[in-house]
């Protein structure tokens, strides 16, 4: 999808791709209800994107937007069934282009929950039990949250080609099984939960802190995974790591009006003016981890979002209590290993006990194919050389980390670190 804005500068409208984001799980839902295959309807919705990008930037935004890609989407998928040999299929959705404006509305019995919005029915669709988790979350990420390939790729950490296999094969198995655009049945939601709450952090993530490009922030897609969130929190209010999904996005989005200078740079947690951190939704956080914690089973959002209480609840980063982040990392690190909790966890310890305790951690992670290309790792390193009092090798590891993003507000913080060690005086 091009995401050239349609936007002048300083009137406040929405761009392409503000629309875009808002509107295309539903013109894709809406696609999906009538003629079922995703693939289908994913190419669909693509080229009318296209054809959005094309004739919005030039004529400005329709006065429905919805209904403009959900009737272009229509007519490109009917044309391109058309040219098929399959008569049947031709058939039946020539049958649905009756009209200049082709109906797109559920049937009564389509609408198990009317309460619940196509962005989570499509949700559910791309994590149906036939795909292998890292698949439902790949294809959601994609067709939900309209993340390109490449930044998908980077939340897994393998190349865009593989990725773009990976969602292809998923799609192919959607369509085998059958899949329907529809909500779980009562006995099967809770079974299908972990993989939507993968999705939604995953989304919330890239929202928190893009992998690429010029901004580091986009409120609006980490709103929309807390948005989601809240829904399943709604339908599944009891389920301790819905709950604790929920607490882990409020309190890390609650730190975001402080993220940022007024250039739209980088400020680390250390630096960030706590008075602007938003009060409601650490409030709100720490009421859901109170209710959920004492249940029984701690999962691992539970434990993250224990973690990000303990930042929230702190008056100053000095006065932050980092032996109890390092012990809730380590039983972080024994419920859901990865190198992203070591990561943090080599912070906590390092803050906790001491700098060359945390480079140790890290250690392993430097023979680790997935991590030897990942900034973040040559960041923390350079963070905690910086602290042990090795200058020179900090500076190796912030340019190489620097080097590595393709966050513009990242490596601009880490050149201006790396400034700072080579030229201590300025």
């Amino acid at each position: 999808m091009a995401t050239t804005s349609s936007r002048p500068a300083g009137t406040g409208l929405p761009t392409l791709a503000d629309v875009w984001r808002r509107e295309a799980p539903h013109v894709l839902g809406a696609l999906l209800r009538r003629y079922g295959d995703l693939a289908d309807c994913e190419d669909a919705v693509q080229d009318a994107a296209e054809a959005a990008a094309a004739q919005w930037s030039a004529g400005g935004l329709p006065d429905d937007p919805r209904a403009w890609l959900i009737r272009v989407a229509s007519r490109r998928l009917i044309d391109r069934f058309r040219a098929d040999s399959a008569r049947s299929r031709r058939e039946a959705l020539d049958a649905a282009r009756q009209g200049n404006d082709p109906a797109i509305a559920p049937a009564a019995d389509e609408v198990p929950h009317p309460e619940v919005d196509d962005t989570l029915r499509l949700l559910f669709l791309c994590c149906h039990p036939v795909l292998s988790r890292p698949s439902q979350v790949a294809l959601s990420l994609r067709a939900v949250a309209g993340l390109n390939v490449e930044q998908i790729a980077a939340a897994y950490l393998v190349p865009a080609r593989t990725m773009t296999q990976r969602l292809s094969r998923a799609r192919t198995a959607l369509r085998q099984a059958g899949a329907r655009f529809e909500m779980p049945s009562p006995p099967e939601l809770p079974a299908r939960v972990a993989a939507v709450l993968d999705v939604c952090h995953l989304v919330f993530t890239e929202g928190y802190a893009r992998t690429s490009g010029e901004t580091l922030l986009d409120a609006s897609l980490a709103e929309e995974a807390i948005r989601l969130t809240r829904q399943v929190h709604a339908a599944l209010p009891d389920h301790a790591e819905v709950s604790g999904a929920l607490a882990l996005m409020l309190l890390t989005h609650a730190r975001s009006p402080a993220r940022t200078d007024a250039a739209g740079d980088l400020v680390p947690l250390a630096e960030q003016d706590r008075s602007r951190w938003r009060r409601d939704m650490i409030d709100e956080g720490v009421a859901l981890l109170e209710t959920t914690l004492p249940r029984g089973h701690v999962g691992r959002y539970q434990l993250q979002a224990a973690i990000a209480a303990v930042h929230a609840e702190a008056g100053s980063y000095e006065h932050t209590d980092w032996l109890q982040i390092s012990v809730l990392y380590d039983m972080l690190g024994r419920t859901a290993p990865g190198p992203t909790v070591t990561l943090n966890h080599a912070v906590a310890a390092a803050m906790a006990h001491s700098p060359a305790v945390g480079l140790a951690m890290l250690d392993p992670l430097r023979t680790d194919p997935a991590m030897r290309r990942h900034h973040r790792l040559y960041a923390v390193r350079a963070h905690l050389l910086e602290l042990d009092g090795d200058p020179t090798g900090a500076a190796d590891e912030y340019r190489l980390a620097a080097r590595l993003t393709a966050s513009l507000p990242e490596q601009r913080y880490l050149n201006r670190r790396l400034a700072r060690l080579e030229n201590p005086s300025r």
